[in-house]
C-alpha cells in the first residue's frame, strides 16, 4: 500500500482539480466557440469548438488517470484510459479531415466569415486560461515528481498552440480582411489535430505518458 504524506495529498488534489477545471473550461469554449463560429461562418473558430469538446474525452481519461496514480503511483494505464484514447484519437483524425475538406472549399469557392472579432476574443481568454493551467500542472506534476502529470501539462500547451493559431488567424482577417486567412487557420488547427490523433494510438502502446 502507497503512503503519502500531506504535501502530496494536497498536489494530487490539486492536480485533480486542474483535470476537473479543464474539463469544465473545455465544455463551455467548446460551446461559445462552435456558436460563433457558426454564427459568424468562421471555420477556424468553428473548428476551435469542436476540438474543445474533443479535449473533453481527453479530460476525462486524465481525471481518471490522477485518481489511478494516486491510489497506486506505479501502476500501468488501464481499459479506461485506453479506450478514451482510442475515441479521442478518432475523434482528432475526423475532425483533422473536416477541417481540411472545409479549408479547401472555402479557398476554392472564396469563402469569407462575416467577422473573427470573437476568435480574437475567445482566443486571448485561452491563451491566458491554458497558460494558467500549464504553470499550475506543471508545479504539481514536479511537486509529485509524476511524469503522467507532466505529460499532462504538455498536452495542455498544445492547447495553448491552438490558441495561438486561433488568435492569428482571426486577427489578421480583421485587420486585412484577406479572405482565405481564416481557410489558413483551419489548417493550422488541421496540422495540430492530426498530431493529437497520432499521439493518443501512440500512446496506447505505451503505459509511460498520459492519457491525453
Amino acid at each position: 500500500m502507497t503512503t503519502f504524506t500531506q504535501t502530496d495529498r494536497k498536489y494530487y488534489n490539486l492536480a485533480l482539480g486542474l483535470a476537473i477545471l479543464t474539463i469544465v473550461y473545455n465544455v463551455l469554449e467548446g460551446l461559445v466557440s462552435m456558436y460563433f463560429g457558426y454564427e459568424d461562418e468562421s471555420l477556424a473558430l468553428f473548428g476551435f469548438g469542436a476540438d474543445s469538446f474533443i479535449e473533453v474525452i481527453s479530460g476525462l481519461g486524465i481525471a481518471h488517470m490522477v485518481i489511478r496514480i494516486k491510489q497506486n503511483p506505479h501502476s500501468s494505464r488501464d481499459p479506461f484510459e485506453k479506450t478514451a484514447l482510442r475515441i479521442t484519437g478518432v475523434a482528432f483524425y475526423l475532425l483533422t479531415a473536416g477541417l481540411i475538406i472545409s479549408s479547401i472549399y472555402n479557398i476554392w469557392t472564396d469563402h469569407q466569415p462575416e467577422t473573427t472579432f470573437w476568435g480574437v476574443v475567445i482566443s486571448a481568454i485561452s491563451i491566458l486560461t491554458m497558460g494558467l493551467l500549464v504553470w499550475a500542472k506543471r508545479k504539481a506534476g514536479r511537486k509529485l515528481a509524476s511524469e503522467p502529470i507532466l505529460a499532462d501539462a504538455n498536452c495542455t500547451l498544445v492547447c495553448l498552440y491552438m490558441s495561438v493559431v486561433l488568435l492569428i488567424s482571426s486577427g489578421v482577417y480583421e485587420l486585412s480582411g484577406i479572405g482565405f486567412i481564416d481557410s489558413l487557420g483551419g489548417l493550422g488547427l488541421a496540422w495540430f489535430s492530426f498530431s493529437e490523433g497520432k499521439e493518443c494510438f501512440e500512446k496506447i502502446k505505451s503505459d509511460k505518458y498520459c492519457s491525453c
